[in-house]
C-alpha cells in the first residue's frame, strides 16, 4: 500500500486530496498542528467524513525536528506540500510570519525528505500569485515572476527551492503553478467564499450588504477538486515537471458578485458596497493561465466552468441556510 503525507490537510485542498487518495487505496497521513487535533471540530471539520482512515501527525511547519520525526515515522511514497499562510491580505498585514512559516516550511519539507526517503515524489504547491503583475497573458511555465505581495514572494521562493533540489539532488520534485480555485470547502476569508456567503445570508434576511475592494480585478477560477488531480497527475509523470493548472478563461469580481447574486434571484447592484479598505497596497489586476502544457502531457482539463462554479458554492451556502437557489426565470430577470 502506497503511503502519502500531507502537509495543509486540513485545508480545501488537503481535503479534497485526502478524499482522492483513499479513493486509491493509499494510506493517507497529515501534518496538523497539536491545537486542531486537541479541537476536534470546526478545525478539522473539512476531514469529518472520513476522519477515521487518516492517520495525523501533530507537527509544525516552523519547526524541522517536529517534520524530521514524522517523515521518518511515516516514510511516505509521496509528499504533497500544500501546507502554508495562504491569505493574500493577511500576508500584507503580517509579512514576517508568512514568509517565514510558507520558505521554511519548504525548506524544512524538502530536506526531511532528501534525508530520509530521497526517492519519494514531492508535489510544491505553487500559485498564480507568483506572476503578480504580469508581462504578458496569459501566463504559462516560461513566463517571468513579479510577485506583487509577501505571499507571492514566499511561493516564488519555494517554487526555486524546488527546483533546487531536483536540480542538485536529482529528486523527484515539482511545482504545480495554480491559478485560483475554489469551492464549498474554501475559507470564509476568501473573496469567492465571501460573496457566496454573503449572498445567502442576504436572501435569508441576516444581512443587506456586501463590501468588496477591487470589483474590477479579474482571476481565472477553477474548482478545487479538478485541481487536486491535477496535482496527483504531476507526480504520476514519468519526469518531474512543473506545470501550469488554469481554465484558460477570466473574469472579475464584479462578474462573479453579478453571478452569484443571480442565483439567488437578487441584483448584485442593490447590495455590493466598494470599500477601500479591502483593497490591496499592491494590486494584482489580471490573472488568466494557459494549461495547454497540462493538457498535453498530462492528459488534464477542468470538468467545471466559472459559472459551474459559482452555482456549486452559492448552492451550498444558500442550502446551509435553509434557502434553494432561485429560478431560471429569476436569475434572468436580475441580469436584464
Amino acid at each position: 500500500m502506497k503511503k502519502a503525507l500531507i502537509t495543509g490537510i486540513t485545508g480545501q485542498d488537503g481535503s479534497y486530496l485526502a478524499e482522492s487518495l483513499l479513493r486509491d487505496g493509499y494510506e493517507v497521513h497529515g501534518l496538523v498542528r497539536r491545537v486542531a487535533l486537541e479541537d476536534g471540530g470546526t478545525r478539522v471539520s473539512r476531514l469529518s467524513g472520513f476522519l477515521d482512515q487518516l492517520h495525523l501527525h501533530d507537527g509544525s511547519l516552523e519547526s524541522f525536528p517536529s517534520i524530521y520525526q514524522i517523515v521518518t515515522k511515516v516514510r511516505p511514497d509521496e509528499v504533497y506540500h500544500l501546507g502554508a499562510q495562504s491569505f493574500v491580505a493577511k500576508s500584507f498585514d503580517d509579512a514576517f510570519s508568512t514568509l517565514k512559516t510558507n520558505i521554511e516550511g519548504t525548506h524544512f519539507v524538502l530536506e526531511a525528505v532528501r534525508q530520509i526517503v530521497p526517492e519519494c515524489r514531492f508535489y510544491f504547491a505553487g500559485s498564480s500569485e507568483m506572476f503578480g503583475k504580469v508581462s504578458e497573458s496569459p501566463q504559462n511555465e516560461s513566463t517571468p515572476f513579479h510577485p506583487r505581495s509577501p505571499y507571492g514572494i514566499s511561493k516564488v521562493t519555494g517554487f526555486d527551492l524546488t527546483r533546487n533540489y531536483r536540480e542538485a539532488y536529482g529528486m523527484f520534485a515539482c511545482s504545480g503553478i495554480l491559478f485560483n480555485h475554489e469551492s464549498p470547502r474554501r475559507g470564509f476569508e476568501f473573496v469567492t467564499r465571501k460573496i457566496s456567503s454573503h449572498v445567502a445570508e442576504i436572501k435569508a434576511g441576516r444581512k443587506t450588504q456586501l463590501q468588496l475592494g477591487n470589483l474590477e480585478a479579474r482571476r481565472d477560477w477553477g474548482y478545487a477538486e479538478d485541481y487536486v488531480e491535477a496535482m496527483r497527475l504531476m507526480l504520476k509523470h514519468s519526469d518531474p515537471v512543473d506545470f501550469v493548472i488554469a481554465t484558460g478563461a477570466t473574469h472579475s469580481v464584479r462578474d462573479y458578485c453579478e453571478a452569484a447574486f443571480a442565483e439567488a434571484g437578487l441584483d448584485y447592484r442593490d447590495h455590493v458596497v466598494h470599500n477601500e479598505q479591502f483593497e490591496r497596497p499592491a494590486e494584482v489586476e489580471l490573472l488568466l493561465g494557459d494549461a495547454s502544457k497540462a493538457k498535453a502531457e498530462l492528459g488534464w482539463e477542468p470538468n467545471v466552468d466559472f459559472e459551474g462554479l459559482v452555482r456549486l458554492m452559492v448552492r451550498h451556502d444558500l442550502e446551509r441556510l435553509g434557502h434553494s437557489a432561485a429560478s431560471s426565470e429569476d436569475r434572468a430577470a436580475t441580469t436584464v
